[in-house]
């Protein structure tokens, strides 16, 4: 199958195409200025409160009459523009696949080697967010705005997310055998033009200081020591610090070793700050950095926890030392961290996490709606990821039966190639979901090959659901035709037979936003929907019953810029605990109760509306292995930039041979 690198078979139908749309634009950009300056968020309704002068009345007073002339002036050319544009969607291709050709700007890409199915197995990881990048007057009724800042500073995060090193911190101790529930994301900085990672899996991530791909400016003496005093790293070299942590009480140091390495931590000395990014989030108030935010990872703010660097995997740092400054460390967030504990009758990990996982392999994004937006996000994500499928849907009244003024807003980011790619609308939206081509996107990637050269793929799905309330018909006959498609598509892409197997099937994946729960009585049809049947749920113990850690995803738009919650640690901290998810996320109710959500404790149930799906499935894999998720996250790094919590989940395909 050819992947489309353009949204139009030539170049005169693009050309046509952007000056269609150059007409257009200014009306579209008036209209959505002028129509955003009358939806206040609740951000910058507090800050109006505080204007004693109301100044920005004024302002309005005066920009409204500007706006209005200067739209009525553009309305013949966006009409003219609107002409053109229309008849030209129907040549348009559904999506728009980019691969990144200057490798050296992804620094997760070129840690990538094929993987050869010769050991034990591997592990994948899969995100899945809603981004909510709408037009930035569309944006605002979900109570976020500035789309442009946001799309740019949510593809920081979750590239700085991905990118960072991790350090897998294992606890001898009677009492708590889970792993320990810290991020060590600052114990490691790597710098620029260094290649090495460390990589391992955490129980929970916190505030810490980790630079980058941003801060080669402040580092140049200490990169050329570094490059200095290794030799070049051979490709897809890994190096995985485990540090076990031996205790009697909790895993906890005693306070003479804590002392002692307390004493080392502090002649490392302080973090420095960098400077790329601080400027960019000053724009947008909602994006600013408060004391303990790592939600970008290289803000000039550094937590109590921030203050111990380690450099690992250079070889020019003693290996004594570095666990030194790691079990203090540790220590540390036993001590002033609450640990969500691993259930004894659940076979993975789960956590609430501050950051993206590292070592992200492929991300499903949803509600990317805004052409210029995805373009500032896809900018950002191809520092860490080399392919990506985006602008997917159809216009017009192309490939659907109503018109359709926005795409389909999902976005599609990998490490691995893609080799085939397939969208289909929903023909069935309803209300304002009519409006945008709504629909599902299949993808089949090549993550390996074995030492016969059979081809190991895996098969990705992201899709995203009616979203108005009570449409639980529409999204029922919605999940039976993504059923029909992902069959459909695993027939059309396979090239192999059970006598002569070309491919080797690792994995097949469906994830998206889903608009329904498992929890709330109006949506029982959608939770007894056949779909669960062949798909897992990590997540869902039955119809109607979640596991006891699942949370919901969806939060009340009306607290996204509350202290409490407004950066990445501080909406972790309260997530972790049942009152504070009673006060900032959406509930399931029942219908003899309203909706309002601040006050209501007694018609709350479970722990918040999960509507945000990350599935798998075991069938048609290759019969000789083994897939199960190795964790689950529940992650907090876009808080304030989206009214969603992303997802997270990493499988591991076990192929059961030993390691060589």
């Amino acid at each position: 199958m050819v992947l489309y690198t353009s949204p139009f078979p030539n170049s005169f139908l693009s050309v046509l195409h952007s000056f269609s749309w150059g007409l257009i634009f200014p009306c579209y950009w008036l209209a959505d200025r002028l129509v955003g300056s009358f939806v206040p968020t609740t951000y910058e309704k507090r800050q109006r409160a505080d204007d004693p002068c109301y100044f920005h009345a004024l302002c309005i007073i005066i920009t409204t009459p500007i706006y209005l002339a200067l739209l009525v002036a553009s309305l013949p050319f966006a009409l003219i523009g609107f002409l053109l544009w229309s008849p030209l969607q129907s040549a348009r291709r559904p999506y728009i696949y980019s691969r990144l050709k200057d490798k050296n700007h992804a620094n997760g890409a070129t840690l990538l080697t094929e993987w050869k199915a010769a050991g034990s197995g591997k592990s994948f990881c899969f995100g899945s967010a809603n981004v909510c990048l709408l037009p930035d007057s569309l944006a605002r009724f979900n109570n976020v705005f500035n789309t442009q800042a946001r799309a740019k500073e949510i593809g920081r995060r979750i590239r700085n997310g991905a990118s960072r090193p991790q350090i897998k911190i294992y606890i001898d101790s009677p009492t708590n055998t889970s792993i320990s529930a810290a991020s060590f994301s600052s114990l490691v900085s790597p710098q620029a033009g260094d290649n090495r990672t460390v990589n391992a899996g955490i129980k929970r991530t916190t505030s810490m200081e980790y630079k980058g791909d941003n801060c080669g400016s402040n580092n140049g003496e200490e990169n050329r020591e570094d490059k200095g005093g290794s030799g070049e790293p051979h490709e897809g070299e890994e190096n995985t610090c485990i540090v076990r942590i031996n205790g009697e009480e909790n895993g906890h140091m005693s306070d003479t070793e804590t002392d002692t390495v307390n004493g080392q931590a502090r002649a490392s000395g302080p973090a420095e700050p960098t400077l790329e990014g601080d400027a960019e989030m000053s724009k947008t108030p909602n994006h600013k950095q408060k004391e303990g935010d790592s939600g970008s990872l290289d803000s000039c703010s550094a937590s109590r926890e921030s203050l111990v660097k380690v450099r690992v995997g250079d070889g020019t740092v003693d290996q004594s030392t570095v666990n030194n400054k790691l079990l203090y460390k540790a220590s540390i967030m036993k001590k002033t961290s609450v640990r969500k504990k691993k259930h004894t009758d659940e076979t993975f990990d789960h956590e609430i996490s501050a950051f993206f996982p590292a070592n992200l392999d492929f991300l499903c994004l949803q509600e990317v709606f805004d052409k210029r937006a995805a373009e500032k996000l896809k900018e950002q994500l191809h520092h860490y990821f080399e392919y990506i499928v985006y602008d997917v849907g159809v216009y017009s009244c192309h490939g659907c039966c109503s018109f359709k003024f926005v795409n389909s807003g999902l976005l599609f980011a990998s490490r691995y190639p893609v080799m085939d790619a397939a969208y289909h609308c929903y023909p069935n939206g309803r209300g304002m979901d009519s409006l945008a081509s709504k629909g599902a996107l299949f993808l089949k990637v090549q993550v390996g090959s074995t030492p016969q050269d059979q081809r190991i793929v895996g098969y990705i799905s992201c899709t995203h659901l009616q979203a108005i309330a009570g449409d639980t018909t529409v999204r029922c006959e919605q999940l039976d035709m993504l059923q029909d498609w992902l069959s459909e598509f695993r027939k059309s892409t396979s090239s192999s037979s059970t006598a002569n197997p070309e491919e080797l099937v690792a994995f097949d994946v469906l994830c998206g936003d889903l608009n329904f729960d498992n929890c709330s009585s109006e949506d029982k049809l959608e939770q007894q929907h056949s779909l669960f049947t062949h798909y897992k749920d990590p997540c869902r113990v039955g119809p109607g019953e979640d596991k006891p850690w699942a949370i919901g995803t969806l939060l009340d738009p009306e607290g996204l810029y509350d202290d409490e919650v407004c950066t990445p640690d501080n909406l972790q901290k309260v997530l972790e605990s049942e009152e504070g998810r009673k006060g900032y996320l959406v509930y399931p109710t029942s219908k003899n109760h309203g909706s309002s959500q601040k006050g209501r404790k007694a018609s709350l149930k479970g722990n918040g509306r999960r509507i945000d799906y990350m599935l798998y499935t075991e069938e048609g894999l290759y019969l000789e292995w083994k897939v199960e998720v190795e964790e689950y996250s529940f992650i907090t790094q876009l808080a304030g930039l989206t009214d969603h919590l992303p997802v997270a989940m990493r499988l591991m395909v076990s192929t059961g041979e030993d390691d060589p």
